[in-house]
């Protein structure tokens, strides 16, 4: 396996690999991860579709990428996924899974056309004041000392920022700006959260440091990702023959474990109340996706709240017995042992008055029924105790949406905190008492607030214990190597691998990344991998980046005023100097 960039690998098609027609794959777990891997297993590895099977604790695939309606509680949406141009490896996957929307097109093409015709930007990015304008006027007002901070932790090495805390490396100087509420609600970071997380996003996407306020930096999916990117690509799976094993949790994995080979050896399941699993030879490859971001998450209703579920946690529980095998496989409990510090909640409301949208609209400035981008992303409630941030995509979100109704994503960081209107923690509250906390940060009169909350919308809170686990504070060896060293027919997949590429998670890119590294590796296929895009090494990014943290202000250049023109002349008829004034630093 190796990592190439440029139109001369992109557009290669690799030859068929050496004995693929005597190998099978299975994979642990039906998210993206596996639906990729299983993609790339077929397209590039030209492995039968028929020798595929995946393995799937629920009823439905997808993984944390979903999107359903449950008949009595309403539309639910756990999460929704960021995406933006330079996703390298996803955009490679669906440029091969047809449209179901659009005739002889890709998903990709219809991702692009769709983007074209209706670029995302917010037109109001945060509220304060119960839905006033927050007047952050796009600036992110980080004090000399935080831009150092910045540039600090940029600079630093991955093991200086191993184990520490986010709030280890900055002071409260940075966490007072507009670029930490920018940040943190759009990526969900918290203060306790990994610093060498934080350094890799900041290299990862340096090339969109200046759309952070208005958010033109990401691209949506027409309807909601189970919709518009996991049916498509699951119906061309089935379409090759692949198998999906439904109800099946994976208990363990034995391995042959020798000093110079580790061999993954049987399955062991159980599906619906039967134990079951499969033997495994050299020539059967196993797919791990290990931890899970979504597991144990419980649903309440408009009456109900969500559970905090503490118990057993599949997921976890098989990890942690494959890394008591071998030092390679990982520590687990570096990521799920502090519920506390992994936790927020999410809730979809569906608005069921007609009084509700034009709330939306005034904030969004934007019509919520046009079809097109509303929101463009979060809006942040800056003032709110709970840190609740709230979106409205291109509307429908599901197909089967009745057009007179919105569905409304919200979040919030803060949810062991009491409400601003409803005086109980997010956490302990229904989807009511939500839909009365996210009214009133939008502005609705407070007199009208309990009756509009309870008649005029229905409301679906989820409680997710493990959604930021991979934030936490980690160093080398915490997370397995996709394809540990030795292993001659396995691989690790997912936000939980360790990809030998500069790459960040908690995106659809790294969940196509890994799987594509390790079909790629365990079948030798003689095609480069997209590396990640290389803005963080592009002078013209970093000026770009730097002028904007500096909100325009121009470099200061110590010492008298003549040696500043001096030295500003002899720069003049230099490109470093054309440089400085493009990007506005001089």
């Amino acid at each position: 396996m190796y990592y190439t960039n440029g139109n001369y690998e992109a557009f290669a098609r690799p030859r068929k690999p050496k004995n693929v027609d005597q190998k099978s794959a299975w994979f642990v777990g039906s998210g993206l991860a596996s639906l990729a891997g299983a993609a790339f297993l077929i397209r590039d590895g030209q492995m039968s579709g028929h020798k595929i099977t995946i393995l799937e604790e629920q009823s439905i695939p997808g993984g944390a990428l979903d999107g359903i309606k449950e008949p009595e509680k309403g539309f639910i949406i756990r999460g929704g996924r960021e995406m933006e141009n330079h996703f390298e490896c996803l955009w490679d996957l669906f440029r091969s899974i047809p449209s179901l929307e659009i005739k002889d097109a890709s998903v990709l093409d219809e991702f692009y056309w769709l983007n074209k015709d209706d670029p995302n930007y917010s037109l109001q990015r945060a509220t304060v004041k119960q839905g006033q304008d927050a007047q952050t006027n796009g600036l992110f007002t980080l004090s000399e000392k935080a831009q150092k901070e910045i540039i600090h932790i940029f600079l630093s090495t991955r093991e200086e920022m191993e184990n520490k805390r986010i709030n280890e490396v900055f002071s409260q100087e940075f966490f007072d700006s507009n670029f930490w509420m920018y940040w943190r609600t759009m990526f969900a970071f918290e203060e306790w959260h990994s610093a060498l997380e934080m350094k890799l996003y900041l290299h990862r996407f340096i090339h969109h440091i200046g759309g952070l306020p208005d958010l033109s930096t990401l691209k949506f999916t027409k309807y909601n990702q189970y919709e518009s990117l996991v049916l498509p690509l699951v119906s061309w799976l089935k379409s090759h023959g692949v198998k999906f094993q439904y109800d099946t949790t994976v208990e363990d994995v034995d391995f042959n474990i020798s000093s110079e080979h580790l061999q993954a050896s049987h399955i062991h399941w159980t599906q619906n109340g039967k134990q079951g699993g499969v033997k495994l030879s050299e020539n059967d490859l196993l797919f791990i996706t290990n931890g899970s971001l979504t597991e144990n998450s419980d649903c309440g209703d408009h009456q109900t709240p969500a559970q905090i579920k503490y118990g057993a946690a599949p997921a976890w529980d098989l990890w942690k017995k494959i890394a008591q095998k071998h030092d390679s496989f990982g520590h687990p409990e570096k990521f799920c042992s502090n519920i506390a510090e992994t936790k927020w909640e999410s809730a979809t409301v569906t608005t069921l008055d007609h009084r509700i949208p034009e709330y939306i609209q005034k904030i969004a400035k934007r019509d919520p029924f046009s079809g097109k981008v509303v929101t463009g992303g979060i809006v942040t409630a800056k003032d709110s105790s709970w840190l609740l941030s709230w979106t409205v995509n291109r509307q429908p979100h599901f197909k089967n949406q009745p057009k007179d109704q919105i569905v409304v994503w919200v979040y919030s960081l803060f949810v062991e905190k009491n409400g601003d209107f409803i005086k109980k923690p997010m956490q302990d509250c229904t989807g009511e008492e939500i839909t009365q906390e996210w009214l009133y940060h939008m502005g609705v009169p407070v007199e009208d607030i309990p009756e509009l909350a309870r008649t005029g919308a229905k409301t679906v809170p989820v409680m997710m214990p493990y959604v930021t686990s991979f934030f936490m504070p980690r160093q080398a060896g915490d997370r397995p190597d996709v394809v540990p060293a030795g292993s001659k027919n396995f691989a690790f997949i997912g936000q939980f691998a360790e990809s030998t590429q500069r790459d960040c998670i908690f995106t659809t890119e790294y969940s196509v990344r890994t799987p594509m590294e390790a079909v790629y590796t365990l079948l030798d296929i003689e095609r480069g991998i997209p590396e990640v895009f290389n803005s963080t090494y592009d002078i013209r990014c970093l000026l770009a980046a730097t002028g904007r943290l500096r909100d325009g202000k121009e470099l200061d250049i110590p010492g008298p005023k003549f040696i500043r023109n001096l030295l500003l002349n002899k720069l003049d008829d230099t490109q470093i100097g054309s440089l400085l004034k493009e990007y506005n630093l001089v």
